[in-house]
């Protein structure tokens, strides 16, 4: 599994004075809302913030770049372009998804420029998809020691399928069903066609299918 990255406030703003507001009671709305008080959010306020939410962009890191060593130093760009933007964040409701549209795209910026000087990178990942739009999802309703396994040996399966993906039908399918974006954001962030985005997305369904039909027919 992914490991919380070191992301301290210190990095980000060191300056900023303590707030008054007890970041620790607000509602995440109200957390957003109260970051956008102001030229800059609140250091009480932001660290709040990023408390609550750095579990998520270790997750959307992880999925995306499971093998690189530096994943702390892009953890820490996407609350620095947080703290920088915020306030522009008309919809405080979408803040999730907004943060997940940061992190996805500092990956993409980072990729690019690698793969115009590195070797190609891996993305395989032991994924964890929880979007309904899969139907593989195993019922767990008190399953008991027979279930639990099958359900482990169900998810090894799928991960190692998802793993085995060409990089461009696996970071789809993380985008579509960690991330759960629409497929016109999909395509805007990867630059090619809506048609070529779905299609990826079901020729990676087709593949992961397929290698899983024992599974899927109840073996």
């Amino acid at each position: 599994m992914s490991q919380s990255l070191p992301v301290s406030w210190s990095s980000i703003e060191p300056k900023v004075l303590q707030s008054p507001v007890q970041a620790e009671k607000l509602s995440n709305y109200d957390l957003v809302l109260q970051c956008q008080t102001g030229h800059r959010p609140e250091k009480a306020v932001f660290s709040e913030l990023m408390r609550r939410y750095q579990s998520h962009v270790d997750k959307v890191l992880y999925h995306l770049a499971p093998d690189w060593q530096d994943r702390a130093d892009l953890a820490q760009e996407v609350w620095i372009r947080v703290y920088r933007n915020i306030t522009r964040l008309n919809e405080p409701v979408k803040f999730r998804g907004w943060l997940s549209r940061i992190a996805t795209n500092l990956f993409y910026d980072e990729l690019r420029k690698r793969k115009r000087t590195a070797t190609p990178l891996s993305l395989d990942a032991p994924l964890s998809l929880d979007d309904g739009e899969m139907d593989w999802e195993i019922a767990a309703a008190t399953p008991g020691p027979d279930e639990d396994l099958t359900t482990r040996e169900f998810y090894d399966q799928l991960n190692e399928a998802i793993a085995d993906l060409p990089e461009v039908f696996r970071t789809t399918i993380v985008l579509r069903e960690i991330e759960g974006m629409a497929y016109e954001e999909i395509a805007e962030l990867t630059g090619v066609s809506l048609g070529t985005v779905k299609s990826r997305i079901a020729r990676a369904r087709h593949r992961l299918q397929s290698q899983l039909q024992q599974y899927l027919d109840g073996a």
